[in-house]
Order: C-alpha cells, then sequence, then structure tokens
C-alpha cells in the first residue's frame, strides 16, 4: 500500500479525494438544505447524455457532462414555473431524456463505449494533472462563494419567500447554485461516476445534520465527512481490488450509519 504513494497516479487520486471533497461537501449542503437532492440526481443522470454526444462529436466528454447537467438544471427551474408542470415530472423527463441519448450516441460510437463504465462509476486512479487544476479551480470558486454568499444562501435554502420579500437576489443565486452543482456533478464524475456521484452531494450532509444545527457547521463537518469518506474508499477499494466509486458510497454510508446508532445511543446533542 505504501508502495503506491510512490506512483503520480495515485498521488492525483488522494489530491481528488480532498478537493472533491471540499467542492460536493459545500455544494452538497446547499443541495440537501434546499431539499433538491432528486434534482441533483437528474442532472447526474441527465449528463450522460453529454457525455454520449460529444464522444459520438470528438469532443471532450467531460465538457458534455457540464453542458447538459446545466441545461437539465435551469430547465427544471424554467418548467417547474408552470403550474401545469410538476418539478418531479419535469426532473424525470429530463433524467430519461439524458440516458437515453448518451446510450445511443454511446452505441453510435463504438471506440467509446470500452470507457462507458469509468463515466458511469468512476475512475479515480484516471486523474492526471490536468483534471486536477481544474477541479482545484472549482474547489476555489466554490470556497468563494459560500464566503461571500452564506447569508443569501441559507435564507433562500430554507425559505426562498422570505429572501425575495428582502429583496435578496433569489433567481441569481438559484440559478448560480444551479452552475455549481452541475459543476460538481462533472467534477466528481471521475471519482463515484454519474450514478453514484449523488451520494457524495447527499450523505455526507444526511451525517453532519445528525449533529450540527446550524448551516454554517454542517457545511464544514459535510466537507471533513465527505474527504474522508473519499479517502477511506480509494484506502479500501485499493487493498480489496474492489472499484473505488462503489467503494466510497460504501464507506460514507456506514459513516452515517455510525453516526445514527452514535445519536441513538448517547441522545441528541448538537455541535
Amino acid at each position: 500500500m505504501l508502495d503506491l504513494l510512490g506512483y503520480s497516479f495515485f498521488q492525483n487520486a488522494l489530491i481528488a479525494c480532498v478537493l472533491a471533497g471540499v467542492v460536493c461537501g459545500l455544494v452538497g449542503t446547499y443541495i440537501v438544505s434546499r431539499r433538491m437532492v432528486f434534482v441533483a440526481g437528474g442532472m447526474a443522470h441527465a449528463s450522460l447524455g453529454g457525455v454520449g454526444v460529444c464522444a459520438l462529436a470528438g469532443l471532450p466528454p467531460s465538457a458534455g457532462a457540464a453542458a447538459f447537467a446545466l441545461l437539465t438544471g435551469w430547465s427544471v427551474q424554467l418548467l417547474s414555473g408552470h403550474k401545469e408542470v410538476r418539478s418531479d415530472s419535469a426532473i424525470a423527463m429530463l433524467w430519461a431524456l439524458g440516458m437515453s441519448v448518451g446510450i445511443i450516441c454511446s452505441f453510435l460510437s463504438p471506440t467509446f463505449l470500452p470507457n462507458l463504465s469509468s463515466y458511469l462509476f468512476g475512475n479515480i486512479l484516471l486523474i492526471d494533472t490536468a483534471d486536477l487544476w481544474l477541479l482545484g479551480g472549482l474547489a476555489a470558486v466554490v470556497v468563494a462563494v459560500f464566503l461571500l454568499c452564506m447569508p443569501q444562501i441559507i435564507t433562500i435554502a430554507f425559505d426562498p419567500e422570505y429572501a425575495r420579500a428582502q429583496r435578496q437576489p433569489v433567481v441569481q443565486t438559484e440559478w448560480l447554485m444551479m452552475a455549481l452543482v452541475a459543476l460538481s456533478i462533472v467534477a466528481a464524475l471521475k471519482v463515484a461516476g454519474i450514478v453514484l456521484v449523488i451520494s457524495l452531494l447527499s450523505v455526507p450532509q444526511m451525517t453532519a445534520n445528525l449533529f450540527c444545527k446550524c448551516m454554517h457547521t454542517m457545511a464544514v463537518w459535510s466537507v471533513v465527512l465527505a474527504i474522508v469518506g473519499c479517502l477511506g474508499g480509494l484506502i479500501m477499494s485499493t487493498l480489496l481490488d474492489v472499484p473505488c466509486g462503489p467503494m466510497v458510497v460504501v464507506v460514507l454510508i456506514v459513516i452515517y450509519l455510525v453516526a445514527r446508532t452514535i445519536k441513538s445511543v448517547f441522545g441528541s446533542f448538537k455541535l
């Protein structure tokens, strides 16, 4: 195990775990607090459409994934504004459309099919230096947004109507956060994959919410738990010789179950 630390691909994987934990921990706090986990899940699965289209066109699949995830999020925002369209129905439709387009395009591009599983379930060992720079840049942007806009984010996450009454930029903030959600999904694709990335955006936050009484504390502990989950999943997958993405999910859920048990045994307390 220690021998692997000398290899650049494993060093990149360790750094990616930390950066992905920062991004997903913070953005996921907004997702869980805003109760839009299903929206984020739909965006993640719809991003497969962008992966397939770009693979067929010979373009970077990550760019297509970001575009489709972003379009899905914004489309949900627009469609849910109409009374005749329920938000969950719009999510289901766009979710199915993205997955269908991605699968069709993947089969039309046979050379891409062998790489499809790495996008579906992740392969953190494929992360290179360019990926780390992009992930680091996104982490810096997310941290800056949360530091500068935390009061507005908290108000909009819990009571958007009150935020409108206070003349806060609700629409602009929601669109900004939707863009960050889309970019976070793409950033974590190689860590957990399209199918499992939603766990990084929800499970650490669920665990932190057991013991945290304010969103500031929840955000910090969500980042810590996401990093621990990613690193733990990477180490366990290396020792057991199994895929990293599913192992990250298992580690995160085990941490949640342990935390839930501790709270049940020792009673309710908040940080």
